[in-house]
């Protein structure tokens, strides 16, 4: 049985995301995201201007005249959803943690899909697979990836990225719309991510809180905890030289990664906890939209 402050916390996160996937990403999840493959639809006389790889030797042989084999998209859509529940999702300082805003954006992906009549599909993941969820349709079937992305317990802390992308790979043998959705802070996936993207179609959606790029000046000596590893230290907040090498290496990080993405072809969302995040998601849809005419 579920609790009913769990229900109602998945009922609002419906009711916000559903309002903005009719609102706003709808009609562009749909032109965005368009059907991988193709399916036989029937054959048919040659007519000029056909292309003549798609001639359909046997039957033109039967028949004595020229025919082609005609296909039509296959619309129908898998979406999977790769999230990260280690550690360091759990922390936040804009009014909620990275693990709520992530579950939102899931959310609204989520509903996107089934609005679109595609299949959609979750992998949770720490350093280990810690749930996988197949994809399916129907409201129902989206409420619970709602359910798990919010309230699933994991049991590792750390992060593999690697080992994720590989499950994913092995799980999933057709071309699907993968939304990996993390902080990043994992070491070693390159050659995982160039593999995936070359079989799917990859979205990186990265979730940064504004003190992890740069910290508080001047509250006192401030004792840290590294959410996935444990280690405790100290920090001078009022060294100026020392938060100044933490903002510079912050974004040393980040520009890493998007040289990252952009070098592997990968597509992503930058996403700030202290921002409007469907600001983000509407600039990315635009941006496929703009290079999809």
């Amino acid at each position: 049985m579920i609790p009913k402050e769990i229900l109602k916390q998945i009922r609002r996160i419906q009711i916000t995301t559903s309002r903005m996937v009719r609102d706003v990403f709808s009609g562009q999840y749909q032109s965005v995201f368009k059907g991988r493959g193709i399916e036989f639809d029937e054959v048919r006389q040659y007519e000029v201007g056909d292309e003549i790889r798609s001639i359909d030797w046997n039957v033109t042989a039967r028949m004595g005249h020229p025919y082609v084999k005609k296909f039509m998209e296959e619309r129908e859509l898998t979406v999977m959803l790769l999230l990260d529940l280690s550690g360091s999702i759990y922390f936040g300082t804009s009014g909620r943690l990275k693990r709520q805003l992530a579950a939102e954006i899931c959310a609204v992906l989520a509903l996107s899909a089934i609005r679109n009549n595609d299949r959609v599909g979750m992998i949770i993941f720490t350093d280990r697979i810690e749930k996988f969820i197949p994809p399916k349709k129907g409201l129902g079937h989206v409420l619970l990836i709602i359910r798990e992305a919010l309230y699933f317990m994991p049991q590792g802390k750390r992060t593999d990225i690697a080992l994720a992308l590989e499950y994913l790979n092995r799980v999933l043998h057709r071309t699907s719309v993968v939304f990996l959705v993390s902080d990043f802070y994992a070491p070693k996936f390159e050659n995982a991510l160039a593999v995936a993207n070359k079989r799917h179609d990859l979205i990186g959606i990265t979730i940064t809180d504004p003190k992890e790029i740069e910290l508080p000046n001047n509250i006192g000596i401030v004792q840290f905890e590294d959410a996935e590893t444990g280690s405790l230290f100290f920090w001078d907040t009022s060294d100026i030289s020392l938060n100044n090498a933490f903002k510079e290496n912050s974004q040393r990080i980040i520009q890493e990664r998007k040289r990252l993405f952009s070098r592997l072809g990968v597509d992503y969302i930058d996403i700030r906890s202290d921002r409007p995040y469907e600001k983000s998601l509407f600039a990315f849809f635009r941006m496929r939209e703009r290079r999809l005419r």
